[in-house]
């Protein structure tokens, strides 16, 4: 673990399971898209022989400079988005021969505990919320500029929030809004405040903002329509997702891909036996499995309780 502060650290939720769904070959070839503060990435490493190879990918400046203190010949870590893989995969002759990746979506600890960042409505701080600082278009800069609609929009499909109209245009009025404070008052001030809240009223528009912000749902669709490119035969997808909207993209993928597309040619007799065969051929991936946080992890780590991790094999 790198010395970065206590209230900094991030604990991989569903750790071990992700990476044994993963099932690690020792001299195997494996992609970790969301590095952080490289708990998986380790873990990899540790399983892997002399011949094993590991790539790690993080947008996030801060986690890529982490990376780079790992000192071993088996290991890269690039400063990029996970959907870009392939292209890495591409130039490195890699087409179809990674026998593994692992995706761990959404918000990390380090972004979300550094009030710099501006991520989370707890923390006072600059209205931020980029993942790669590098880019120019920060949570303020966006509310400044955008129209009514665009802000509705952006809370109503990125938040499912039941406020998005009365809050978009609280937003849209006030226009400049510097900090995450501003913002999390101005949302208090503008939802109705005599019912009873499962979840602090400004969850779901800071989720919305940062999801908008960050391409996070592009980035996921993007990357899943790629996998097949990804992996090796028999290759594994580990996938840890925290709320609806990504699960819902998951599930979609899956769907489209684990049944078999055929097409039965006309006036040709085929046996049973072939179109069996031809029916299982058009497959393209298979859920292993979905799992869920034990209650001993949830006490141990609260932000476990949303996590699902999905286990996808290619065919």
């Amino acid at each position: 673990m790198q010395n970065t502060k206590k209230h900094y650290i991030h604990i991989p939720v569903l750790l071990n399971e992700a990476i044994n769904s993963l099932n690690i070959q020792k001299n195997g070839i494996y992609i970790d898209g969301t590095f952080g503060q490289g708990g998986h990435s380790r873990l990899i490493l540790s399983k892997l022989n002399k011949k094993g190879k590991l790539l790690a990918i993080d947008r996030d400046l801060e986690s890529y400079k982490i990376g780079l203190k790992i000192y071993d010949s088996r290991f890269t870590i690039i400063h990029e988005l996970f959907s870009n893989m392939k292209n890495y995969i591409y130039k490195n002759n890699l087409t179809n021969k990674i026998n593994g990746v692992l995706l761990d979506l959404g918000v990390s600890s380090l972004q979300l505990n550094n009030p710099k960042r501006g991520f989370s409505f707890k923390k006072n701080g600059p209205l931020d919320m980029r993942m790669d600082t590098t880019n120019s278009k920060s949570a303020k800069t966006w509310l400044k500029k955008a129209k009514m609609k665009d802000i509705y929009m952006v809370l109503k499909n990125f938040g499912e929030e039941k406020f998005s109209k009365k809050i978009a245009k609280a937003i849209f009025k006030k226009k400049n809004i510097t900090y995450t404070q501003e913002l999390t008052e101005l949302i208090l001030q503008t939802i109705p405040n005599n019912k009873k809240y499962k979840i602090h009223p400004a969850t779901r528009s800071f989720q919305a903002i940062r999801i908008f912000i960050n391409n996070e749902l592009s980035e996921l669709k993007k990357t899943l329509e790629n996998i097949s490119n990804v992996l090796i035969s028999q290759g594994r997808l580990a996938i840890i997702s925290f709320h609806s909207l990504e699960k819902r993209i998951i599930k979609q993928f899956i769907k489209k891909y684990n049944k078999p597309h055929i097409q039965i040619p006309h006036n040709i007799p085929l046996k049973e036996k072939e179109i069996m065969q031809r029916y299982k051929n058009t497959k393209q991936i298979k859920i292993i499995d979905t799992i869920k946080p034990s209650k001993k992890e949830i006490k141990k780590n609260p932000r476990a309780r949303s996590a699902t991790l999905y286990i996808i094999k290619k065919i």
